[in-house]
């Protein structure tokens, strides 16, 4: 084979840049930005940059088909079919004897959408359980439902054009420099060409992104409801918000004026732990700016009340108009390559494919319709959520799990709970490419996958775009594409739970799926019926919605001012400020906080394989602002042990002046292959918002 170059997209964030792989000799090579690609114009972060090097060996990699043989064995090299009819005669099994919600799905928001499609047709179309969730539910299921209660359908409705367009900026729990580097840069082009651009950060710690702001409002975590209250309540009172378009486009605005009525400037700033007049400029600065674009993260969401925090961000918007414009929107930014695309097929416990809703019949029925299967195949119950389906793991009342590119062993809240879990199932099937996570460790049977570069298909990033994923060389070993492992599986259930019936999956070429997939959004709000592999190959990236006919796609939403809802107004949520699901005490005294590095990602099983990614911060740590370290007795260096309720696990301190007296914080990447102990999820908040299930990451009371 002769060195080629195949263009593609990144596996990294929900940016969605577009790459070029240089293969030789069916080895990955380089990788460079695609100068042609929408999203980034061929830059790349860190990540990015290394993605050849991290694609260069295959040690660490699952290469073949392993099975425990008896439950306290080891796991031995076994062949596919010996593989695949194993997960499909043990799930049949479980199915006869406990019914089909005693099986679930904990899947991925990288992998591909057709990858996801076919999981979520195997769960719901086959088994008839809605137990399959994904590890997008610790990240964007908070944005997912204050989407939908606010506008009346998910998808956010600002474009990466409005990045060069706003004229004031406001980041509420987003360290864009670390978590999304190209869109930083976007952004301070934007800023040179533009310079009365306005940028304010709202965030517990001074990161890199908060140093750059005109205004850092360095809130008490879990605040943030109080201040976009109380900047509500200064627009309100000083006429700053747009008359005519709340009569014309929204409702419920009397209400949330009613009740902002006692959240003054000063009582949110007291409850934020920042000045009254740093309150007063940011509301000034959002309120009178031309353009006001809002860019939110996991600080919103990861939170027992991130649906609130969210709606109340969202009212800002829709008060003062700026929505719908140029420059202007509460545009939420996904942290994994595909979230978005898991959530246009119904990738999630909580829901159906193409935004549709599992307790509407008529939903059902089209979705069955589609897949040629009974109505009433379709369960009309919610499937469990990511904590509630661990949850019941423990209890017994899930026997089987099949988890799909994640790493809930690390990932999850409350970890020794998870691995109690774990440990009780039946059976623990996990599909990864990487043979050494913590979740591998604890998997019955292990399916080799394929990964980034050896994979066809496609995936949307969160300007709601979607771009082609390409192979460049093949799997090593016996690896194979996730959407291959899927249907294999599929057929034989299918074989054993209807014996004699048509398979749903007798056409899973990837080309197919997609279409497939495109054919079932016709009509609905994320209609893609007009797009296909051809389309997306002549025509590059394109956004959504592209319905049948259309000749270009639609970039921004809500232009018109006609929302989702029924009767197309956007709704105005009087949502009031409640503290974190847990509050310091004598016991606890800390607030923990946790947050990304720049230069890894998630569990490490990709980033982590590289020297030259830890050379921004090569080892784990707790940080402390060192005024709280100088009391203590503590200094650089020192082994100290963080504990919260839940669990402990001792890191080496480093001082701070980012963080606020009172306040600890930990990366969340260090995991079992680093430390002697599943990371910093060992003590972190398991409690969920009650509206997206989405559980409180971000911050717990630690000691």
């Amino acid at each position: 084979m002769g060195r080629t170059e195949t263009r593609s997209t990144c596996c990294y964030c929900g940016t969605g840049c577009g790459v070029l792989i240089a293969s030789e000799d069916g080895r990955i090579t380089g990788v460079r930005g695609d100068p042609e690609h929408p999203a980034n114009f061929g830059r790349l972060c860190s990540k990015g940059l290394n993605l050849a090097a991290s694609a260069a060996s295959d040690s660490g990699r699952a290469l073949y088909p392993e099975m425990r043989l008896t439950r306290d064995a080891p796991r031995q090299r076994v062949g596919w079919d010996e593989a695949l009819d194993s997960v499909a005669e043990s799930f049949a099994r479980i199915i006869h004897q406990h019914g089909p919600d005693a099986v679930a799905f904990y899947v991925s928001g990288q992998l591909l959408t057709e990858d996801y499609y076919l999981f979520n047709k195997l769960a719901k179309g086959v088994v008839g359980t809605n137990n399959i969730d994904t590890n997008s539910r610790l990240c964007m299921s908070s944005a997912v439902t204050a989407y939908k209660k606010a506008f009346g359908a998910d998808g956010p409705p600002s474009c990466y054009a409005d990045l060069e367009q706003a004229d004031c900026v406001l980041f509420a729990g987003s360290n864009l420099a670390y978590a999304h580097p190209v869109l930083l840069r976007r952004l301070e082009e934007a800023r040179a060409a533009r310079p009365d651009t306005r940028w304010i950060v709202i965030d517990p710690r001074r990161t890199d992104t908060a140093a750059m702001a005109d205004l850092h409002l360095q809130i008490q975590p879990g605040t943030d409801v109080a201040l976009f209250n109380g900047m509500l309540h200064h627009l309100i009172w000083e006429g700053l918000v747009a008359a005519d378009y709340i009569s014309a486009h929204t409702e419920g605005f009397a209400e949330l004026k009613q009740m902002v009525r006692n959240t003054t400037p000063n009582m949110a700033a007291e409850i934020c732990g920042i000045r009254e007049e740093d309150l007063i400029q940011a509301a000034e600065w959002f309120g009178r700016s031309p353009a006001s674009l809002s860019l939110y993260c996991m600080g919103l969401n990861q939170s027992s009340h991130g649906t609130d925090k969210n709606l109340a961000l969202i009212n800002l918007h829709l008060a003062t108009g700026q929505i719908g414009k140029p420059g202007a929107g509460p545009f939420s930014l996904t942290g994994q390559p595909n979230a978005m695309g898991g959530r246009e097929v119904g990738g999630m416990a909580t829901m159906l494919a193409a935004h549709r809703d599992i307790d509407n019949a008529a939903h059902r029925a089209e979705v069955a319709a589609h897949w040629g299967v009974p109505a009433e195949r379709l369960s009309a119950t919610p499937g469990l959520p990511a904590i509630a389906m661990f949850d019941a793991l423990q209890q017994g009342r899930i026997k089987a799990i099949w988890i799909a590119c994640s790493n809930p062993a690390h990932s999850l809240p409350n970890l020794p709970q998870v691995r109690a879990a774990l440990a009780k199932a039946e059976l623990v099937v996990v599909q990864d490419a990487f043979a050494h996570t913590d979740t591998t460790a604890l998997a019955d049977i292990l399916l080799p996958a394929a990964t980034w570069g050896e994979k066809e298909g496609t995936v949307t990033n969160s300007e709601r775009r979607i771009s082609r994923v390409r192979a460049a060389v093949p799997p090593p070993g016996e690896a194979q594409s996730d959407g291959w492992i899927v249907s294999q599986i599929a057929r034989r259930l299918e074989a054993l739970l209807y014996p004699g019936a048509a398979s749903l999956f007798a056409d899973t070429e990837v080309a197919s799926v997609f279409d497939e997939h495109c054919a079932l959004t016709a009509g609905r709000d994320l209609d893609i019926s007009g797009l296909s592999y051809a389309v997306l190959d002549s025509a590059g990236p394109q956004q959504w919605p592209r319905p049948a006919g259309a000749v270009q796609a639609q970039a921004r939403r809500y232009v018109d001012g006609v929302f989702a809802t029924a009767n197309g107004r956007a709704r105005f949520h009087a949502v009031r400020y409640q503290p974190p699901a847990e509050n310091v005490s004598a016991h606890y005294p800390f607030r923990l906080l946790t947050g990304r590095l720049r230069d890894q990602w998630h569990g490490m099983s990709r980033t982590g394989r590289l020297p030259q990614l830890f050379a921004h911060r090569p080892e784990p740590a707790l940080e402390m602002h060192p005024d709280d370290a100088e009391r203590r007795g503590l200094q650089t260096g020192d082994l100290v042990r963080i504990s919260s309720k839940r669990g402990q696990l001792v890191l080496p301190l480093a001082t701070s002046r980012e963080l606020p007296g009172g306040t600890v914080f930990a990366a969340m990447h260090w995991n079992g292959q680093f430390l002697n102990s599943g990371g910093i999820n060992e003590t972190s908040q398991p409690q969920v918002d009650g509206q997206s299930f989405q559980p409180e990451l971000k911050h717990a009371a630690s000691r």
